[in-house]
């Protein structure tokens, strides 16, 4: 999100973080106001039109919200319709980020943020390793609804509500691939902390000590703490491909095999 849109996401996230009520409660709410948001294009347009009075739409927002959310979710979209973005899509996706933000919080408060990281990087890696499930969940001819719902059967009571409530966000996939989703949630979790993730790739587990070790290089390298997050798989044969963010550095001996026989063939 750039320019206006930007700064408005600023303002709607210090009110997300002045919060000090129930902010996992807060994080429902705003998905559920996402929710009608993405159903209602008149209605954002509306709340963004920059020629209607800031506190007209702060008023209608009120009328349509009001006594279905808490005090707290109708300040965050109060500040959010009062502020300008660039299109009616950013006010939803801020409004997305704000929730996303919030069960952070609730899971941070909790002392939860690892897990948080974690169980995010498992689920998606049970929906990689299961074809059937993953059709399903990736599948934009199935309503959302239903894929939140199987998600919540899956997951609920064996993660943390922060894990739970991200997970089932992320099957929107309103802002690109579900996976993309997911992993942009988990960025948020790991930006708290002033952190970075990183997908590791390896040909056998990693023992504990050589974690820390990667961890600390990477460190070094990148000037932030960095949140190791890995995956066996054999066909990498050897070495290591580590990918942060877009950087991917591939040291792995099939990338290597790989890269000379392209030579080889010329």
């Amino acid at each position: 999100m750039r320019g206006i849109s930007a700064k408005s996401l600023a303002k709607v996230l210090e009110a997300v973080n002045a919060d000090t009520g129930q902010v996992n409660e807060l994080g429902d709410e705003l998905f559920d106001v996402v929710g009608v948001l993405d159903g209602a294009p008149a209605l954002r347009r509306v709340l963004t039109d920059p020629s209607t009075e800031d506190q007209a739409k702060a008023e209608l927002a009120a009328s349509i919200f009001g006594g279905k959310v808490g005090d707290g979710t109708l300040k965050v979209i109060t500040v959010a319709v009062q502020s300008r973005w660039s299109s009616g899509r950013d006010l939803a996706d801020g409004l997305e980020i704000a929730g996303v933000t919030a069960h952070v919080a609730a899971a941070d408060k909790a002392g939860e943020l690892d897990a948080l990281e974690n169980e995010l990087f498992d689920f998606n890696r049970v929906i990689v390793g299961d074809s059937e499930l993953r059709q399903v969940i990736t599948d934009r001819t199935v309503p959302t609804q239903p894929k939140a719902t199987l998600v919540g059967k899956l997951i609920d009571g064996k993660v943390s509500k922060a894990t739970a409530a991200l997970a089932k966000q992320a099957v929107a996939a309103r802002t690109g691939s579900f996976d993309k989703a997911l992993a942009a949630f988990a960025d948020t979790a790991a930006a708290r902390r002033n952190r970075l993730l990183a997908q590791v790739r390896v040909a056998y587990a990693m023992g504990d000590d050589e974690k820390q070790r990667l961890a600390a290089a990477l460190a070094a390298k990148y000037g932030r703490e960095v949140h190791i997050n890995t995956i066996v798989d054999p066909d990498v044969v050897g070495g290591i491909s580590v990918a942060i963010g877009d950087e991917i550095v591939d040291g792995t001996v099939s990338s290597r095999l790989e890269d000379a026989r392209r030579r080889i063939a010329g």
